[in-house]
């Protein structure tokens, strides 16, 4: 049996410091939303129209329509 002497780095979910860590933050996660919610869903309406600009400025290409091909 060989001994690896340079263990991998890096944080490990998997280990007791990192379940209580990935428990820690379901449970604020979920107290966030619980106690938030009326805020999100009352913002909700206007993050859409907001993002209206957006989409059709990059959902169409800025209306940049190229013909090439088009015309013999």
């Amino acid at each position: 049996m060989t001994h690896d002497p340079h263990p991998p780095s890096g944080f490990r979910w998997r280990s007791p410091l990192g379940m209580a860590l990935l428990g820690f933050l379901a449970i604020a996660g979920f107290f966030l939303i619980a106690e938030h919610r009326a805020h999100l869903l009352g913002v909700l309406p206007f993050v859409l129209v907001a993002l209206c600009p957006l989409l059709h400025r990059f959902g169409h290409g800025g209306h940049r329509h190229s013909d090439k091909g088009d015309r013999p």
